[in-house]
């Protein structure tokens, strides 16, 4: 761990302004959490490249910056900007957070259906804490991950959403986190959000995380997910943070009995990014498919630890996440399986695919698998490429230049994940967004 002193300090300040600021009425196991959570963090501090699970990434920027707690009346938003990332053309619940605290004038809550819930945490806390109690922090332990018991330290405000037994959403659930730096200080934010999926249900959530382009930030965000028996769940994640910023995510869901769960996690932003994904299959006949995206250029990491775990029989898993990597980016993967003693019938499919663009880029994989049980069926495999030769021959031999050809192999390397996309805005505007990015890449180059 890193244990300079002076590191820690703003994190100090901040939190004993947050327990003084707070309201007379908040519960007391909130206090105790919070309490412990930071005792937690600061016995830990930032993780250090000496454990294995940070070999490959180096959070010392986030440590030697003095980030302070971002508070509600950091200035006004120029929402302009900012438009282009909402649900056009869909009547969707969206709740809009700047710097990690709700914005009800940018929010709507139109089109939910009766029973269901889609507030801002803090408010809930307020108001009804008892219907948060059984799960928040429950499920994300603050106990061996520094970046969640920040988060938890410094749990104020996100998003609560409860979807009752017996209850299907039709329309997305849209979760918009701005973050906007008025002043010339670093601004930390801690969203929290926690989604609660009854039996039967089924709901697809949208959580983006957006900011300006050269905004300097760092966002330590948890949600926690809980699936009830035979629940679906559908949930996009999609980073479009500044290029000179930090983004440290950790999503950790529940799933019951027969219940399945769909995640699509998309990085496009950030000049340092941590993605942890953990999913537990706690009841027989459990389903998850996680599917990512990655695509990096400059000097950008991107780093995406994930760990699914078999606990009970019958469950399936299947993974498939790619990276596309330019300039001297660089970018990890690390998928775990597990599969416990009880887990026997397990059917899971791992598969990490990278296209590397230039020949500085680089790509750290380390896919994974803990068995313990003789009954299962498991693969994982990683690829690490370029362009291939032989069709990138054809096109050039159709008329297409060399940076069109290139544009459009690697368009089609990343349409495979993009065609899951089952919300329509999101998928058209990340082709879009994809489409752009190509073609503002692409240099004319001679002919090898």
């Amino acid at each position: 761990m890193l244990q300079v002193v002076e590191e820690l300090d703003n994190y100090r300040v901040d939190f004993e302004r947050i327990k003084r600021d707070s309201t007379d009425g908040r519960p007391q196991w909130i206090d105790q959490i919070r309490t412990a959570a930071f005792g937690r963090f600061v016995e830990r501090g930032f993780p250090a490249t000496r454990l294995e699970d940070w070999k490959y990434t180096n959070v010392a920027p986030i440590a030697r910056t003095p980030f302070r707690r971002a508070g509600q009346t950091w200035g006004t938003l120029p929402v302009e900007p900012f438009e282009a990332f909402t649900l056009e053309g869909v009547a969707c619940a969206q709740l809009v957070f700047v710097n990690g605290h709700y914005t009800p004038e940018l929010s709507s809550l139109a089109a939910l259906p009766e029973g269901v819930t889609a507030s801002s945490l803090a408010t809930v806390l307020a108001c009804n804490p008892a219907s948060v109690e059984p799960h928040l922090a429950q499920y994300a332990s603050y106990h061996d991950q520094a970046f969640v018991a920040l988060n938890t330290a410094f749990m104020e405000d996100g998003a609560f959403v409860s979807i009752p037994e017996g209850t299907i959403v039709e329309a997305p659930i849209h979760l918009l986190f701005i973050s906007s730096v008025p002043f010339d200080l670093a601004p930390v934010s801690y969203p929290r959000n926690l989604i609660v999926v009854g039996s039967h249900s089924q709901v697809r959530i949208v959580e983006s995380y957006v900011g300006l382009k050269h905004d300097v930030y760092f966002t330590d965000a948890v949600t926690e997910i809980v699936g009830g028996e035979n629940a679906t769940i559908d949930y996009y994640k999609v980073q479009q943070e500044s290029e000179e910023a930090f983004h440290v995510a950790t999503v950790q869901a529940q799933l019951g009995r027969s219940s399945t769960f769909s995640s699509h996690a998309i990085d496009l932003g950030g000049a340092l990014v941590r993605n942890n994904l953990d999913v537990a299959l706690e009841g027989e006949g459990a389903e998850c498919t996680l599917n990512g995206l990655y695509m990096v250029t400059g000097r950008q990491h991107v780093d995406n630890h994930t760990r699914i775990d078999h606990i009970q029989p019958h469950c399936r898993s299947r993974q498939l996440y790619k990276g596309i990597l330019d300039g001297k980016s660089r970018g990890v993967f690390n998928g775990k399986i597990v599969v416990r003693k009880a887990a026997q019938k397990t059917d899971a499919k791992q598969a990490n695919k990278n296209l590397l663009l230039s020949e500085d880029a680089v790509i750290d994989s380390k896919p994974q698998l803990e068995i313990f049980n003789n009954d299962v069926k498991c693969t994982h495999g990683t690829t690490i490429g370029q362009h291939n030769q032989e069709a990138m021959f054809y096109l050039r031999s159709r008329g297409l230049d060399l940076a069109t050809a290139r544009s459009l192999l690697t368009y089609a390397f990343a349409s495979e994940l993009l065609s899951r996309i089952k919300v329509e805005p999101v998928r058209t505007q990340l082709e879009a967004l994809l489409l752009t990015r190509l073609c503002d890449g692409a240099a004319p180059e001679e002919t090898p």
